[in-house]
């Protein structure tokens, strides 16, 4: 098993954390705050935005059974890389899509990976994803880990994060863990 880290930010980290959780070579997804001016901020702060950071997911996987180019795919797909400081109806900074890398070869990889869906016009617009060495993580609150398996009544996980969630098993399901893929063909 040979281990790495990287941390996204694409929106709400509550429908992130969900996805990437599900990838087979995912050792763990932590929900938290990063890239901001503070350390240890509270949620309150991020929202509000006194503390600058984005909500993002920083994942453990094992290289011998997951690439970051496969990571990078996901990301890319699951949400507007487009959209300056807003996914959907969530609009603020702290929102902003983000790659913070842990180490060059990720740095050299995600500029490669925007180079290249920006040169073949993958998308409307160009890409915004910003790309930046990881700086001042912290984990959320203990109640946002796991969210969405732990809160399926929230109208906003039935209603944004589930259309997200099904996006993702439809063009993807082959990248899911072994008990999920039983869990989807059942």
């Amino acid at each position: 098993m040979s281990i790495e880290k990287i941390t996204l930010g694409a929106g709400c980290f509550w429908c992130v954390e969900n996805i990437f959780a599900r990838i087979e070579g995912i050792v763990s997804v932590v929900s938290g705050y990063a890239d901001g001016d503070i350390i240890n901020p509270s949620y309150e702060q991020v929202c509000n935005g006194t503390a600058n950071h984005a909500e993002v997911v920083q994942i453990t996987f094992d290289t011998t059974l997951l690439d970051i180019e496969t990571i990078l795919t996901v990301f890319f797909a699951i949400h507007d890389p487009t959209s300056l400081n807003r996914q959907g109806d969530d609009i603020g900074s702290q929102y902003r899509s983000t790659i913070l890398f842990h180490t060059t070869e990720q740095q050299e990889i995600a500029e490669a990976r925007i180079a290249q869906l920006n040169s073949t016009e993958e998308f409307e617009q160009a890409i915004v994803t910003t790309v930046k060495a990881v700086n001042n993580f912290s984990s959320a609150e203990s109640y946002h880990q796991d969210y969405v398996t732990n809160n399926p009544e929230n109208k906003y996980c039935q209603l944004v994060v589930a259309r997200k969630i099904q996006k993702f098993l439809s063009e993807f399901s082959h990248l899911l863990k072994s008990e999920e893929q039983a869990i989807s063909a059942a």
